[in-house]
């Protein structure tokens, strides 16, 4: 797979295999940067949360277009290693990119402490499982997010969207094959 954007245009994101992996393609990608383009990210001023990364595919399309920080978190050690690897292979600066491989849910439970709030996170649980809910309501209730931030889905097409509670607005909601983007604005405080 390949970054489709900005200063690693072209680059090779590594992948895991196994079950419930399943990269975001390149038309998923483009068509949800686009979007998130379209309402004004400012790539430079932007901290990502990646919640079940993966392989990394949007922390590292973020990064890609010039994001300040990104933090992935996957609870599978041989995915962390391979997201490991890929920060590796770019060159990226240490503490730009930073790799969490724990269980999401324990670790959002804690809040962000010392750490700054993110202005965009990418939520993209194994298909199934109904996870997307619980993530946002532990990203809401402890306090993870910057004012404005914008929270970005990928769930199977056919899925639910979860309750967001009032926190959130939801603003898009489109599917491209068997994949489904929904995006969510926080609200101001």
């Amino acid at each position: 797979m390949r970054i489709t954007a900005g200063i690693y245009k072209g680059r090779t994101i590594r992948t895991s295999e196994g079950p419930g992996y399943r990269p975001a393609t390149a038309k998923v990608r483009e068509a949800l940067f686009s979007m998130l383009e379209a309402r004004g990210v400012a790539w430079s001023e932007t901290r990502v949360l990646d919640l079940f990364a993966g392989s990394g595919s949007l922390a590292f399309e973020a990064l890609s277009r010039g994001a300040q920080h990104a933090t992935m978190v996957e609870l599978s050690r041989s995915a962390a290693r391979t997201i490991e690897k890929t920060v590796a292979d770019l060159g990226i600066e240490p503490g730009v990119a930073v790799v969490e491989c724990v269980d999401i849910f324990p670790w959002l439970g804690k809040g962000p402490g010392r750490r700054a709030q993110f202005d965009l996170v990418f939520v993209d649980p194994p298909y199934g499982e109904n996870l997307t809910g619980r993530a946002l309501g532990a990203l809401d209730r402890k306090g993870w997010l910057a004012p404005g931030a914008i929270v970005v889905a990928e769930i199977e097409k056919n899925a639910v969207v979860p309750r967001a509670g009032d926190a959130y607005a939801l603003d898009v909601d489109r599917t491209y094959g068997q994949t489904r983007i929904v995006l969510w604005n926080r609200a101001s405080t």
